[in-house]
C-alpha cells in the first residue's frame, strides 16, 4: 500500500511533463467561467439597479392607491382620505425632459406625510434640510450622476446628492414637481401607510370606485420588463460555458488515456480504486479552483468592458438606467466558483468512471470501442428525436418567453445530438463511392473517429447556428429599422424650442421663410392605461404622414378617421401589451366627456420602451389643453443649412435644438449598432471557444490514434500524406457541420424573431435571409478547422519513423 501523497505526486507529474495540456485545460475552463461569470455580473448589476428603483418611497413595502382609469387623480381625493383618517401621502410622478433628448423620472413628494424610512436619512437628516426641501427655491434629491444630467436645465433648483437613489430618478417637493411637469394640481398615486385598517371607513366608501389599491411591488416592474434581455444574455453565457466544457472534456479525456498505464501500475502495486478516485478528485478540485480564480478575474474584466453597451441597450430598449461602475458581490464570486467546480467534475465524470472500471491488466480493444460508439450513436439519435418532439409540443401548446427559450433549447440540443448520427450516415453513404484502398480506409477511419470529435463538432455546430441566427436577426432588424427611419423621419428639419413663447416665435419665423413649406407641430402628453405608460401624440393632417407613416395594419380610411378624432393609431408594443387590435376601442381619458376612439391602425415603433398612440392635433389640445408645443417637423425645399443656421443664430439655439434629418438618422443608427454590441461580442467569443474546443479534441485524438496510423504508414503511406489526410478529414467534417448549421441557424433566427423578440420587445420583424453571411461563416468554419488541425497534422508529419515503427511493432 502506498500513501495518498505519493498518488497525488504521481498524478501531478503528468502535467509537469505536458505543460501544453495543462495550459489548454486551465484556459478552457477559465474561458468558460469568464463568459458565464461576466454575463452573471452584468445581470446582477442590472437587477440590483431595478431593486433600488423598486425601493424608492418604499415601493417594495407599502401599498399604493392609483386611479382606476390609469391616469391621474385630483388632489381632492387625497384630502378626503386624510379627513377620513387614512394615513396617505401624495406622489406626483412624471418624465422630466432635458436638453439632448435625455429624460429623468421626477417624483414629487410630501416628506411630512410619507411613511417612515421612505427617504434616505442621508438626503434629509436635519430640520434645515426639510425646510429647504419644502420652501422655494426648493431642492432636488438625486444620485450624483443624475444631478449632472439635471444641470443641463438652468431653471432647476440646487441638488442634494444621494448615492442610494438609482440612476435616472429624482425626488423633489410635490409643489415644484407640479410646476415642472405642468400637472395642474393632479397626483399619480397615494402611498398607503400600513396597519391602519381598523376603525376607519373603507376606502371605497370615501372615494367610490375611482381608486384601486395596488399591493407592494415584490418583483420590480423593470425587472419583469427586461427579463427577456437578461435571459438572452444568460442563454449566451450558458452556451459559452457548455462550449468551454468541451475543451475541458477533451483535455481531461486525453490525460486519462495517457495515464492508463500509470493507473494500471498504481493498481498493480496495491493502490486501491478509492485512493485513485480520491486522488483524481483532489487534482480536479485544485485545477478547478485555479481556473475559477483566473476565469472570475477575466469575467469581471469582460463585464466591466461590456457594461457601457449593456447600459446603452437597456436604456434604449426599455428606458432602464444602470450605473456606470460594476460592483463586486460575494454571491457572484460564490456562484462563479460553484459553476466552475460543477463544470469541472461534470466534464471529468466519464473519465473517472472509466478508470474506476479499468481492469488491472486490461489491453486496448479498438473494435469493442467502435461497437460501443455505434450503440451510443443510436441512443443519441433517439434522444434527438425526443427533443424534437418536446420542441414541437412547446411550440404548439406553450406561450410566453420561457416557452420561446425552451423551444430554442430543445431544437439546438436535438440538432447537436443528431449531428454525429447525420455525419455517420453521410460517411456510410459515401463509402459506396470509394475507389481504392486509401479512400476506403480514409472514410472508414473518419467514421470511426466521430466519437472522439463529436463533442467538438457539436460545439462548432451550435456556435455556427447561433452566429447565423443572431446575424439574421440583427441584419433583419437593421434593414427594417433603416427603412422605418426613412419613413418616420421624413421631414427635412426638426426644431425644439425651450418654452412656449419661443415656440410661437420660431413657428412664425419659419413660416415667413420662402424655403419652408410647412412647420408641423409635434405635441405629446404622457398617459397610462393600467400598468402601461404611453405617449399620446397629436399631429396635423398633412401629406408628410399620409405618404410616409409606416403601418402594419390599417383601416381603409385610416387618416381621415385620425383627422376627425374618431380613430387613433397605436404602436405595435402598446397593441400587444393592451391586447388591442384594429377596430377595438381605447380610452385614453382627458377632459370632457368619455372618449373611446377606435384603433384604426397599428404601426411599428422599433426601439421605443414606451408605447405610443397618435390622434389629431385638435383632439389632443381639446382634451389636454395644457400640452406644451415645443417641437416642429419642418418641411422645406433646398439645403437644410440655409434655414437651420439662421434659425440657430436668430434664437441663440444650441446645435441639438435644430437637427437635420441626416444627423438624426446617423445618431439613431449609432444607437442601434451599440444596442447589439454585447450580443455580437458574446457571439464571437463563443465561436472562438468552439474553435479551441475543436483543436483540443484533435490534439487528444492525435496521440490516441498513432496505433491506427502506424500500420498504414508501414504499408507505404508517407508521414506527409497521413498529415494531409488528417487535415482533409478535419476540413471535410467542418464543412459538413457548417452546411448542416445553415438550416438550424435559419430556424434559430425564426424563433428569435417570431417568438422571443415578440415576447421581449413587443414587436415582430420579418425574417430575411442573407446567403452572403452563410458563405462567410462556411469560410470561417473551414478556417477554424484548418487552424485547429494544423498543429496536430504538423506533429503527425514530424513524428519520428522510429516511434511509428515501435508503435507498429507493439500494436501487433
Amino acid at each position: 500500500m502506498i500513501g495518498m501523497t505519493v498518488v497525488l505526486r504521481t498524478f501531478l507529474s503528468h502535467w509537469r511533463r505536458r505543460p501544453g495540456q495543462l495550459a489548454a485545460l486551465i484556459l478552457g475552463l477559465a474561458l468558460a467561467t469568464a463568459l458565464w461569470s461576466g454575463v452573471q455580473a452584468l445581470n446582477a448589476e442590472a437587477r440590483a439597479s431595478y431593486d433600488r428603483a423598486a425601493q424608492v418611497l418604499g415601493g417594495d413595502r407599502f401599498a399604493v392607491l392609483v386611479p382606476a382609469n390609469g391616469t391621474t387623480m385630483d388632489l381632492a381625493e387625497y384630502v378626503s382620505l386624510r379627513r377620513a383618517g387614512w394615513n396617505v401621502s401624495p406622489v406626483l410622478e412624471g418624465v422630466l425632459r432635458l436638453p439632448g433628448g435625455q429624460r429623468v423620472r421626477l417624483l414629487g413628494i410630501d416628506p411630512l406625510t410619507l411613511p417612515p424610512a421612505s427617504i434616505s436619512d442621508q438626503a434629509i437628516d436635519t430640520a434645515e434640510d426639510i425646510g429647504a426641501f419644502l420652501r422655494p427655491p426648493y431642492r432636488i434629491i438625486a444620485a450624483p450622476e443624475t444631478l449632472e444630467r439635471l444641470g443641463a436645465r438652468a431653471d432647476l433648483p440646487p441638488g442634494i446628492p444621494d448615492p442610494d437613489l438609482p440612476l435616472g430618478i429624482a425626488l423633489t417637493d410635490i409643489a415644484l414637481a407640479d410646476d415642472l411637469l405642468d400637472m395642474g394640481g393632479q397626483v399619480t398615486r397615494l402611498v398607503l401607510a400600513p396597519s391602519q385598517r381598523s376603525g376607519l371607513d373603507p376606502i371605497s366608501e370615501v372615494t367610490g370606485a375611482r381608486l384601486v389599491e395596488v399591493a407592494p411591488e415584490t418583483d420590480p416592474a423593470m425587472a419583469q420588463l427586461t427579463d427577456s434581455f437578461h435571459m438572452n444574455l444568460t442563454a449566451f453565457g450558458l452556451l459559452s460555458f457548455a462550449v468551454g466544457l468541451f475543451i475541458v472534456n477533451a483535455t481531461i479525456g486525453l490525460a486519462f488515456e495517457q495515464r492508463r498505464a500509470m493507473i494500471r501500475t498504481l493498481r498493480a502495486i496495491g493502490t486501491s480504486r478509492r485512493q485513485i478516485t480520491l486522488g483524481l478528485l483532489i487534482e480536479l478540485l485544485g485545477l478547478g479552483l485555479l481556473s475559477g480564480a483566473l476565469g472570475m478575474t477575466l469575467g469581471y474584466g469582460i463585464a466591466a468592458a461590456l457594461l457601457p453597451d449593456v447600459a446603452a441597450s437597456l436604456r434604449g430598449l426599455y428606458g432602464a438606467d444602470l450605473p456606470g461602475q460594476l460592483s463586486l458581490r460575494p454571491a457572484w464570486w460564490i456562484a462563479g466558483f460553484a459553476m466552475t467546480l460543477a463544470g469541472t467534475f461534470l466534464a471529468s465524470a466519464a473519465g473517472i468512471l472509466k478508470l474506476r472500471q479499468l481492469p488491472v491488466l486490461a489491453a486496448a480493444q479498438p473494435r469493442a470501442w467502435y461497437e460501443a460508439q455505434q450503440r451510443a450513436l443510436q441512443w443519441q439519435g433517439a434522444a434527438a428525436v425526443g427533443l424534437v418532439i418536446v420542441g414541437i409540443a412547446v411550440w404548439s401548446f406553450g406561450s410566453g418567453l420561457i416557452a420561446g427559450f425552451a423551444l430554442m433549447g430543445a431544437v439546438m440540443m436535438g440538432a447537436a445530438l443528431a449531428l454525429p448520427v447525420a455525419l455517420s450516415l453521410f460517411i456510410r453513404w459515401s463509402q459506396r463511392f470509394a475507389r481504392g484502398p486509401v479512400s476506403g480506409w480514409f472514410l472508414a477511419e473518419s467514421r470511426a473517429q466521430l466519437g472522439g470529435l463529436s463533442l467538438a463538432l457539436m460545439a462548432l455546430l451550435l456556435a455556427l447556428a447561433v452566429n447565423i441566427g443572431v446575424g439574421a436577426m440583427v441584419s433583419s432588424f437593421r434593414s427594417s429599422f433603416l427603412s422605418w427611419l426613412d419613413q418616420r423621419l421624413a421631414a427635412e428639419l426638426y426644431v425644439r424650442s425651450t418654452d412656449a413663447a419661443q415656440a410661437a416665435e420660431v413657428e412664425a419665423w419659419l413660416l415667413a421663410r420662402p424655403e419652408v413649406r410647412a412647420a408641423l407641430p409635434i405635441q405629446n402628453t404622457d398617459l397610462q392605461i393600467g400598468p402601461w405608460p404611453f405617449e399620446l401624440y397629436g399631429i396635423r393632417d398633412d401629406s408628410l404622414y399620409r405618404d410616409n407613416w409606416p403601418l402594419i395594419r390599417a383601416a381603409p380610411d385610416v387618416w381621415d378617421r385620425v383627422a376627425d378624432g374618431t380613430g387613433v393609431l397605436i404602436s405595435e408594443q402598446l397593441a400587444r401589451r393592451l391586447g388591442l387590435g384594429r377596430g377595438d376601442p381605447i380610452r385614453p381619458g382627458g377632459q370632457g366627456p368619455d372618449w373611446a376612439p377606435e384603433v384604426v391602425g397599428i404601426y411599428p415603433d422599433y426601439g421605443n420602451p414606451i408605447g405610443q398612440a397618435v390622434t389629431s392635433e385638435a383632439m389632443l389640445n381639446s382634451r389636454w389643453p395644457e400640452t406644451p408645443l415645443l417641437r416642429f417637423a419642418v418641411r422645406m425645399e433646398g439645403p437644410v443649412d440655409e434655414v437651420a443656421e439662421p434659425l440657430r443664430a436668430a434664437f441663440a439655439m444650441q446645435p441639438g435644438q435644430a437637427v437635420d434629418q441626416a444627423s438624426l438618422k446617423a445618431f439613431s443608427r449609432e444607437v442601434f449598432e451599440r444596442t447589439f454590441t454585447v450580443t455580437l461580442a458574446l457571439n464571437a467569443l463563443t465561436f472562438a471557444v468552439a474553435g479551441l474546443a475543436l483543436m483540443t479534441s484533435l490534439l487528444t485524438l492525435a496521440d490516441m490514434r498513432l496505433p491506427q496510423l502506424a500500420p498504414v504508414w508501414a504499408m507505404g503511406l508517407t508521414r506527409a500524406q497521413l498529415a494531409r489526410l488528417e487535415l482533409l478529414r478535419t476540413l471535410a467534417m467542418a464543412l459538413l457541420t457548417a452546411i448542416l448549421a445553415i438550416p438550424l441557424g435559419v430556424l434559430v433566427a425564426w424563433i428569435l424573431l417570431a417568438v422571443v423578440n415578440v415576447e421581449a420587445f413587443g414587436w415582430r420583424l420579418p425574417l430575411k435571409h442573407y446567403p452572403g453571411q452563410w458563405l462567410w461563416l462556411i469560410g470561417l468554419a473551414l478556417l477554424t478547422g484548418l487552424a485547429a488541425a494544423a498543429w496536430p497534422a504538423r506533429r503527425l508529419g514530424r513524428t519520428p519513423p522510429a516511434l511509428l515503427l515501435r508503435i507498429f511493432s507493439d500494436a501487433r
